[in-house]
């Protein structure tokens, strides 16, 4: 039972998944609030979350940027349902919740200003397919940020639980980012473990 629920973290659906949801929204709301004081963002940006999961980092930066806007894509409809319902008040044409791919991003060339990936890239198949679609919906001198809870690529602890989930290092996102080249990639370390990272398009 307890690895049927697990598994909710890479794709939540059904009960378990809208349960696993809610944790997560609380769950990981410190993390969050810690490692956006490394995103620097203008009130009039426009961002895309990317594995919104259940909503709460879209609402979240939106009071960031009242003259911009968010939106969130997941590739669970149950993430997306719930981000939906969490960001009701805010639905419209400054703020939509879709169901996508983080490589096939439903957005046209250099028309983001911030993307960012909260607790998500572990669950990315193919990460630099994933990096280069980001890389071209963002605009020259946009920002990719990514948060991660853990960087401990030798902690197994939830990679031999969790099926289709890898624990990158900092050091390895930062060269795959600079190899598609994204530069200004800096690295923010949290004395829990948590792990922070922005990069200029």
């Amino acid at each position: 039972m307890l690895n049927r629920f697990l598994q909710n973290t890479r794709k939540p659906k059904g009960f378990l998944g809208r349960f696993m949801l809610r944790g997560m929204n609380k769950g990981h709301a410190a993390l969050s609030q810690w490692a956006v004081s490394y995103l620097p963002l203008k009130k009039e940006a426009r961002i895309l979350d990317v594995g919104c999961g259940g909503g709460a980092n879209v609402a979240a930066l939106l009071t960031k940027v009242p003259e911009g806007g968010v939106d969130g894509l997941d590739y669970s409809a149950e993430s997306v349902a719930w981000s939906r319902k969490v960001n009701a008040k805010n639905l419209g044409p400054r703020c939509t919740i879709t169901q996508g791919d983080v490589a096939h991003l439903p957005y046209s060339d250099h028309s983001l200003d911030v993307v960012t990936a909260f607790e998500t890239i572990y669950f990315w198949p193919d990460l630099t397919a994933a990096f280069r679609e980001i890389q071209r919906v963002l605009k020259p001198g946009g920002t990719f940020f990514i948060c991660c809870e853990s960087q401990d690529s030798t902690d197994t602890t939830w990679t031999d639980r969790i099926q289709g989930m890898t624990v990158y290092r900092g050091d390895d996102l930062k060269e795959r980012l600079e190899a598609l080249g994204f530069h200004n990639v800096s690295q923010h370390h949290h004395p829990k473990g948590w792990f922070a990272l922005t990069a200029t398009r």
